[in-house]
């Protein structure tokens, strides 16, 4: 892919199928100002000065006055928004320097993901305390590759029955001040914290986060069906990467998974990678969240991109073979080494879900879980241009982060 193409000054005219809420179209075109998008639609419906300009750059004496990319059969559609996300490229977001979070952003941004949250492992609070100043101080000047739109705690507050990936020993009881401080210290950098709903002091917590605006996620938990009704009432909005790490489904004890697909207050994250969940399990999940509250995650950790071999998730050693990332007792799954356009190739190719809806998975949902749908998440005129174009075997072809061709 080209790097900074385009400087934004120039208007761009991007042609192919545009996907728009529930539709695709066919003969459609995307027109992108500086950094945000001033139409999307048919080719048929396009201003009549936008028309003009099109035809004045096809002369070819005249001096060139926009960009125009056409790709034949191409898809386009709005950039991916990651929410789960530990690392990729040999980094770990535990790890935060601006060096390392260049080098993760960069990369998810080379595979469509153009906004995300950098997640953190259960760890010690004073670790978690140099990730937050860490972010907080990258995001306050201008990001060159995926934005960082805040941070998602995922822990320490979970349980000890179910830590998966998660360092047991750092896994403490929910603390009501420790999120305080964060959130005095660095307000609206967390935007989502996963927690054991059953454990005590969840529920006043999953209370204060909501009332922060924060989300309160459901994760690592041993709760009952009834438990997960408890903290839904109180505020709990959010599951992370479903069916896995909680009570599973049975027909007479529906546990925390019969609770996420019984339950419309809750979203659910799905990692989509053929390894974490089965491909009917998503489409049954699929089909009882459908009010925006499906969406698509990496749960990348820091091998992705790279070949199989030893790395570390948080402080645990890691062993990827064949793609799969494991804990060293080789059962244990430990995040995934999946990015968001395999994710989202996934869902259309092995799971038969459509083309657009599969964009508001990955894209839309997302961003209205972030709340930031007003300005990104889908392809609509005055949001930014965050656009990707994909060819006919919806292969990345390229990637625009506010109007930036990367």
């Amino acid at each position: 892919m080209k790097s900074n193409e385009m400087s934004g000054n120039v208007p761009q005219l991007l042609y192919g199928q545009v996907v728009v809420g529930n539709d695709i179209i066919e003969k459609g075109v995307v027109v992108i100002e500086g950094q945000s998008i001033v139409y999307a639609g048919s080719e048929e419906h396009l201003p009549a000065d936008w028309t003009a300009v099109v035809l004045a750059n096809q002369e070819e004496t005249a001096a060139k006055t926009a960009n125009i990319v056409r790709l034949e059969g191409g898809y386009l559609l709005p950039g991916f928004i990651d929410i789960h996300v530990h690392g990729g490229n040999g980094e770990d977001f535990m790890d935060s320097s601006s060096r390392v979070l260049d080098t993760i952003t960069s990369f998810h941004g080379s595979q469509g993901t153009t906004a995300m949250l950098a997640t953190t492992m259960t760890a010690p609070k004073e670790q978690i305390d140099r990730v937050l100043s860490e972010v907080h101080a990258y995001m306050a000047l201008p990001m060159p590759y995926a934005q960082l739109e805040g941070v998602h705690l995922e822990g320490p507050f979970i349980s000890p029955n179910w830590p998966g990936a998660q360092n047991p020993e750092h896994i403490v009881p929910p603390n009501l001040s420790w999120v305080a401080e964060w959130e005095q210290r660095y307000p609206g950098l967390v935007r989502q914290l996963t927690l054991a709903p059953e454990r005590e002091g969840a529920l006043e917590l999953i209370a204060w986060l909501r009332s922060h605006g924060i989300t309160a996620a459901l994760g690592h938990t041993d709760a009952t069906y009834e438990e997960v009704e408890q903290a839904a009432t109180a505020g709990l909005n959010h599951a992370v990467h479903a069916f896995n790490a909680m009570t599973p489904l049975h027909h007479r004890k529906p546990g925390a998974a019969g609770a996420v697909l019984a339950d419309p207050r809750i979203e659910a994250e799905i990692i989509a990678d053929g390894i974490h969940v089965h491909p009917a399990a998503i489409s049954l999940l699929a089909k009882l969240k459908q009010d925006h509250n499906l969406i698509l995650i990496t749960d990348a950790m820091s091998a992705t991109g790279l070949e199989d071999g030893h790395y570390t998730l948080g402080d645990l050693p890691v062993i990827v073979q064949g793609g799969v990332a494991r804990l060293e007792d080789g059962v244990t799954l430990a995040g995934s080494t999946l990015t968001m356009i395999e994710g989202f190739r996934y869902l259309v190719q092995h799971v038969g879900i459509s083309i657009p809806a599969a964009s508001q998975m990955a894209s839309l949902n997302p961003a209205r879980s972030l709340h930031i749908a007003d300005r990104t998440g889908s392809l609509e005129a005055g949001k930014q241009a965050d656009i990707l174009l994909l060819d006919g075997d919806l292969k990345l072809q390229g990637v625009w982060i506010k109007g930036l061709r990367k």
